[in-house]
């Protein structure tokens, strides 16, 4: 019961206080249409899902500290059975996506170890794939552990004959 005196007590504040929040962040939409204040920018990435309304900090990029060649971080989300979650990962660049593959798989591959790392696709690993758009490297214990990345293109039971298509390397 006292709950709910309090609850109708507080409401008409809360009701004020969502109202004046609306007016005040209406007002600069308006004084940016009439030349008063420059309007707002857009934000620079759009979340790939509605439902997925979080941001990611650019300081929580695991791969900051990597040198990156032929790749190129980037905040992403996957949607599994509804729940969104937000994720760092490496996929190729605009350039080493137009090359003309043919004949062989992309794979991740650490030539210091001779380890194979996995491709992320929505929430499915991949130890292989064929088409260039699907390359995406997701922040593993395969990255933590080994200086050097590659993303190869050829025969995965041949991984040194190969050709190396982009790098990862952390410097220590």
């Amino acid at each position: 019961m006292a709950f709910r005196i309090a609850l109708r007590t507080a409401a008409p504040a809360l009701a004020a206080v969502a109202l004046s929040l609306a007016v005040a962040q209406g007002a600069p939409a308006s004084a940016a249409e009439h030349g008063a204040i420059p309007a707002p920018t857009a934000p620079s990435a759009v979340p790939a899902h509605p439902s997925a309304r979080q941001t990611a900090p650019a300081d929580d990029n695991p791969f900051r500290a990597m040198e990156l060649d032929g790749l190129k971080a980037e905040f992403r989300f996957m949607c599994p059975a509804g729940r969104c979650v937000g994720y760092w990962s490496l996929a190729l660049t605009e350039d080493r996506l137009k090359r003309h593959y043919q004949g062989g798989e992309f794979f991740a591959y650490a030539p210091a170890k001779g380890e194979f790392g996995f491709f992320l696709d929505t929430d499915i690993a991949y130890r292989t794939v064929k088409d260039p758009r699907r390359v995406r490297l997701v922040d593993s214990d395969f990255t933590r552990r080994n200086p050097r990345v590659e993303i190869r293109y050829g025969d995965p039971d041949r991984p040194r004959a190969a050709e190396v298509v982009a790098t990862a390397t952390t410097w220590m």
